[in-house]
C-alpha cells in the first residue's frame, strides 16, 4: 500500500482513515512500532500552563511511535504559527481554527502549513455576568450594557463605565472583544480590561464571591467554567446579531439557543508542511489526538485546586491515557497502519 500526503490537510482524519481501516480489516499491522525512531520532533506550545496538558499527552503518544521529542519551545498564539512556517518548530496543538484564523493565513497558510486534525472539538467562548443580576434586572444581551444603569452596576473603579474581564493582548480574543464594543456601540460605556487574564479572574470570581455583580469574558474547556457555573452562578450574555472582524457572519455562533458572538470552535493540531510530508506517522498520529472539552476544563480544575506544576501536569496526562487507553492505542495502531 503507497500513501501521499499531496492532499493530507483537514483530509487525514477522513481519506486515512477510511484507507486504513481497509487495512487493519484485513491483515495484521505488520509496520515497525517504532516509525518515528531517530527523528527529532519539537512541539511549539502556548505559554500558559492551563493549556499544556492536551500537549503532553501528544507527546506521550509521539514519543510511544519513537520520536524524539524535544523541550517545547512557548511563545504567544499569534507567534505559533510563524515559528512552524519558519522551521522553527515541527507542531502544535493548540490553533484555534477560526479564532486563530489570521495567524494561520499570514504564517503562509496551506502553502506552509498543514492542519492536521481537530484535536478539541466544540470550544466556546463569550460573555457572562452572575444570575443573580442578570434576573434581577433582566439583562440578556451585550447591548443592555448601553444603559447607564445597568452599565453601572459592573462598574469597580467608580468612573460610571461597566468593566468587563477580558483577554490578553496577543490571544486573537481581545481584538474580537474590541471589535464588538465597537459594532454594539459600547466603547462609552464599558472598558476591556486586558491581561494578565487568571489574576485578573481571580478578582472577578473573589468579588462573585463576596456577593458582588461580575461581568467577563471566557472560554470553555477552562478550569473557571468549574468554579462559576453556568446556568447555576453566570449566564451567557447574547449578542444582539453575529458582527465578527472578518465579516464572516455566516458561520455558526449559538449555543444552547443563544447567539454568543463568537463561531463555535475547534482547537486543531497545526504541523510545518515540510515536517508533515516527511513524517506520515505523525501526520496520521495528529490527526487522531482528541480530547474533550469537558477532560480538559476537568484537568485545568485541579491545576486550579493547586495540582500546577509540571509534574502534576505530565501525571494528568498519564492518567488520561490510563482512563482511555483503548482509544490511545487506537490512535497509535492508526499512525503506524499509515506509515507501512
Amino acid at each position: 500500500m503507497t500513501f501521499s500526503l499531496k492532499n493530507l490537510p483537514r483530509q487525514v482524519a477522513r481519506q486515512v482513515a477510511a484507507g486504513s481501516l481497509a487495512v487493519l480489516t484485513l491483515n495484521p499491522v505488520f509496520a515497525n512500532d517504532m516509525p518515528g525512531e531517530g527523528v527529532s520532533i519539537t512541539p511549539v506550545f502556548p505559554s500558559i500552563a492551563e493549556e499544556r496538558f492536551r500537549g503532553e499527552v501528544a507527546i506521550s503518544a509521539l514519543q510511544a511511535l519513537g520520536y524524539k521529542v524535544e523541550t517545547p519551545k512557548e511563545t504567544e498564539y499569534a507567534g505559533m504559527m510563524p515559528a512552524l512556517a519558519a522551521g522553527e518548530a515541527d507542531f502544535t496543538v493548540h490553533l484555534w481554527d477560526n479564532l486563530h484564523a489570521g495567524f494561520y493565513q499570514k504564517a503562509g497558510g496551506d502553502g506552509a502549513l498543514v492542519k492536521a486534525g481537530d484535536v478539541i472539538p466544540g470550544v466556546l467562548q463569550g460573555y457572562l455576568i452572575d444570575k443573580k443580576t442578570a434576573e434581577q434586572y433582566d439583562i440578556q444581551t451585550l447591548e443592555d450594557l448601553q444603559k447607564p444603569d445597568i452599565a453601572r452596576l459592573f462598574d469597580t473603579d467608580g468612573d460610571g463605565k461597566a468593566d468587563l474581564t477580558g483577554c490578553n493582548a496577543g490571544w486573537g480574543c481581545e481584538l474580537m472583544i474590541n471589535h464588538h464594543l465597537k459594532a454594539y456601540g459600547l466603547e462609552n460605556s464599558v472598558t476591556h480590561h486586558r491581561g494578565p487574564y487568571f489574576p485578573l479572574m481571580a478578582e472577578t470570581i473573589a468579588r462573585y464571591q463576596a456577593g458582588k455583580p461580575v461581568l467577563y469574558y471566557t472560554w470553555v474547556p477552562q478550569w473557571i467554567s468549574g468554579v462559576l457555573v453556568e446556568g447555576k452562578d453566570v449566564t451567557w450574555l447574547e449578542v444582539p446579531q453575529t458582527d465578527l472582524p472578518d465579516g464572516n457572519n455566516y458561520v455558526d455562533t449559538y449555543y444552547d439557543g443563544k447567539n454568543l458572538g463568537f463561531p463555535i470552535d475547534q482547537v486543531i493540531a497545526v504541523m510545518a508542511k515540510p515536517f508533515s510530508e516527511q513524517n506520515i506517522a505523525a501526520t496520521a498520529l495528529l490527526s487522531r489526538v482528541q480530547i474533550s472539552a469537558a477532560d480538559e476544563s476537568a484537568q485545568n480544575l485541579k491545576m486550579k485546586n493547586g495540582e500546577n506544576t509540571a509534574a502534576d501536569i505530565k501525571r494528568h496526562a498519564t492518567q488520561w491515557i490510563a482512563a482511555n487507553q483503548a482509544t490511545f492505542d487506537g490512535w497509535l495502531q492508526h499512525a503506524r497502519t499509515v506509515a507501512k
